[in-house]
């Protein structure tokens, strides 16, 4: 009975002290996609990701009751990094939704401004010279920022319960809200203001800390995560030395006990519940990490699942170098990653699955009908025939003693070739095991795409290959040759697409490298690179968030440079995000269920090429 009571007490305390409005919330998940086209709209960085922002610890003024409930102290604040925009995962500023709806476009305004990640010097000064510039640029927003400000300054606290230094602080930041045109003097106070949701905030930063390095194994394995596990929300960490208590005597002491928010030395075990301590992570404001000594035991934990050589695909050569774009660094690394090709093992000849027998029939047929057909070309000096209209002709001519000059009294067959080559690449990554319903996965929708592009590119009589790729850091990117563009379409292809399985991460400005190269030695005017993917690039080290799309969008320009012609077609439901960023407005599909695949990959490779069925 005193658990209820204490649990109804401290929900009831907790909301009445909460400030942000219960009855207009908007949601960042809901107002995302349209934020992402704002900011391109507007010359943003087209790379920023846009991300719920990490709760952050200030210490503004709090009344009465968030002080009883414990309240007041965390805030979602809008800021941006390297990486994205962070905004707050539920924008309850104020009590109009459409007050809400404007201030996520608002904030994405001010991120699009050139230095809206640089905060040196006076933070209020930073975010009043935004606003102005902002306003300037962008008129039509005044209007609306005139709104936000008015219900915002009827939200923020009285000073009458202020020191003098925080009052004078409020005031100013009240001056550079109504008036960002003119500059004001920073009052400096104890403590922090109370937020301002109109601007934005510096990135989290820890002082002191020590730089993760990229080549640190623990680094590398610390920033893995499988496939589909959630991401978002990050934290400040820093590393701290890693004292295991194993020297001298054992003594117990009460107040050795430690909390949450101190260093323990535990090796988690398999057993542990990831849940449990993902939950834990969210309720720390300051991560510490400490590098074990057991970093080769880690490794061997991770890589677990990784196949010996006797059981994995059949490499052919030691592999090849390729370069890699930092766009941290802004140079190239050349010979930076080793791309392996490789075939996969015990892939045995093997026939259409019945399945798509019917479906491969009529893509046949309705190919075979776009296949060049071979004509006669009339009146040539030679061929294989008389040319009869020719031949009566010339007759006619000679009877009424025209000049007829050399005769061309023949007609030869000629074939009229199509000149185009397309290379398909897919995604074999582990993600791919995802379920699509309860009998088929990922991979089972890709292998029945391939089949059924294959037969019908082979019907149209096209010149095209098909690879898989995947990847395990730098050092081991897998390219899984299916069919060269030497290779006939038959059983031997066919096996080897029904023999492909997923497995490891996405490494994808290396696989669009290779593939460029397979396709530009193509000699064909027309170069289609045809990629099938299911999510972003990501891979085990530091191929994860803005770097691996950055390197993406790198090897996306060497192929056009090249004279390819890149599309990408995803499952993705976030794609819509960062796939403009990286292949163009027009250059992408997205589709809601992957079970669509088979039956548009090969509508959608007639209206990439310009023909009609």
């Amino acid at each position: 009975m005193e658990e209820q009571v204490g649990i109804g007490w401290h929900r009831l305390i907790t909301r009445l002290a909460e400030a942000g409005s219960r009855s207009a919330p908007v949601t960042l998940e809901g107002v995302s996609p349209r934020l992402s086209t704002v900011l391109r709209a507007l010359g943003g960085d087209a790379g920023l990701a846009i991300r719920p922002a990490t709760e952050r610890a200030l210490a503004p003024p709090r009344k009465l009751l968030q002080k009883i409930a414990g309240t007041g102290r965390r805030h979602a604040l809008p800021c941006r990094d390297g990486e994205g925009l962070k905004l707050p995962a539920r924008l309850d500023a104020f009590d109009d939704p459409e007050l809400n709806s404007e201030l996520a476009l608002w904030l994405v305004a001010l991120a699009s401004q050139p230095d809206s990640r640089s905060s040196d010097g006076d933070w209020l000064d930073w975010n009043r010279r935004l606003c102005a510039r902002a306003l300037s640029q962008y008129p039509g927003l005044a209007g609306s920022y005139r709104r936000m400000v008015t219900a915002h300054l009827a939200r923020r606290p009285s000073t009458a319960h202020l020191s003098a230094a925080q009052a004078e602080r409020e005031q100013a930041v009240r001056k550079a809200l109504l008036d960002p045109d003119v500059p004001v003097a920073t009052a400096h106070a104890t403590g922090d203001p109370h937020p301002v949701p109109l601007w934005l905030y510096p990135e989290m930063r820890s002082d002191g800390r020590i730089a993760a390095r990229r080549d640190d194994p623990a680094t590398e394995q610390a920033q893995a995560r499988k496939p589909g596990e959630r991401i978002g929300q990050r934290k400040r960490a820093e590393y701290v030395e890693d004292v295991d208590g194993r020297n001298g005597l054992l003594v117990f002491r009460l107040e050795s006990l430690f909390s949450w928010s101190e260093f323990i030395p535990l090796d988690r075990t398999a057993d542990d519940d990831d849940e449990d301590a993902a939950r834990t992570a969210d309720d720390l404001d300051h991560l510490s990490i400490a590098r074990n000594p057991s970093t080769t035991a880690s490794r061997v934990r991770i890589d677990l699942d990784l196949p010996s050589a006797a059981e994995d695909d059949i490499p052919l050569g030691g592999g090849i170098l390729l370069p890699e774009w930092d766009w941290r660094e802004g140079v190239l690394r050349p010979a930076h990653c080793r791309v392996i090709p490789m075939l996969p093992r015990d892939a045995q000849p093997a026939a259409l699955p019945p399945r798509l027998m019917r479906a491969a029939t009529e893509l046949r047929r309705r190919f075979e009908s776009l296949r060049p057909q071979a004509s006669w070309m009339h009146r040539q000096t030679d061929g294989e025939q008389l040319d009869l209209a020719a031949c009566n002709d010339f007759a006619a001519a000679r009877l009424r003693g025209e000049a007829c000059g050399e005769p061309r009294l023949w007609r030869r067959r000629v074939s009229q070739h199509r000149n185009l080559a397309c290379l398909v690449l897919a995604d074999l990554s582990l993600s791919t095991e995802a379920a699509v319903d309860n009998e088929h996965q990922v991979i089972d929708v890709v292998r029945d795409s391939l089949q059924l592009l294959g037969e019908a590119l082979d019907a149209g009589g096209d010149a095209f290959a098909m690879y898989g790729f995947s990847s395990r850091r730098r050092d081991h990117v897998r390219m899984t040759l299916i069919k060269n563009f030497a290779d006939r379409w038959g059983d031997a292809v066919r096996g080897r697409v029904q023999s492909l399985r997923p497995g490891y991460y996405t490494r994808m400005g290396a696989a669009i490298r290779q593939a460029t190269e397979i396709l530009r030695q193509q000699p064909a005017e027309q170069r289609l690179l045809l990629l099938l993917t299911d999510g972003k690039p990501n891979d085990l080290d530091i191929y994860e968030g803005r770097y691996g799309m950055e390197d993406t969008r790198h090897a996306l320009a060497e192929a056009r440079r090249a004279g390819l012609q890149p599309f990408c077609v995803t499952i993705d439901q976030e794609a819509a995000d960062y796939l403009p960023h990286l292949f163009g407005t027009h250059r992408y599909r997205l589709l809601r269920h992957a079970q669509e695949l088979p039956r548009m990959l090969p509508q959608l490779y007639l209206l990439l090429t310009g023909r009609s069925a």
